[in-house]
């Protein structure tokens, strides 16, 4: 399997970078999500978790968008897709930009 999990991540993350959230057809139903840091920081487990996680951080921002710089196949299960990510907070107006 190595490096078809990396190219499931990279399509993913390719429709994030044109603004398009909302397919979960590639995501396993008990798919884990950790959202480390940021506005809305968290962990949950399955689909609708994951989007409840995801619901609250583009709430959070005017403008999000998020770019992948780098992909790790950490295993046979699991990539570490590192992600640039820029908004501006919509309570506080303050410009997010990682990296």
């Amino acid at each position: 399997m190595s490096g078809e999990n990396v190219e499931v991540v990279r399509s993913i993350c390719a429709a994030w970078e044109r603004g398009d959230f909302g397919s979960a057809e590639w995501a396993h139903p008990d798919i884990e999500t950790v959202m480390a840091d940021g506005p809305a920081p968290g962990r949950s487990t399955g689909v609708d978790g994951a989007a409840e996680l995801w619901r609250n951080i583009l709430n959070a921002w005017e403008g999000y968008r998020s770019e992948a710089e780098e992909y790790r196949e950490l295993d046979d299960e699991r990539v570490l897709a590192l992600l640039r990510r820029t908004g501006r907070g919509k309570r506080s107006g303050i410009e997010l930009r990682d990296g």
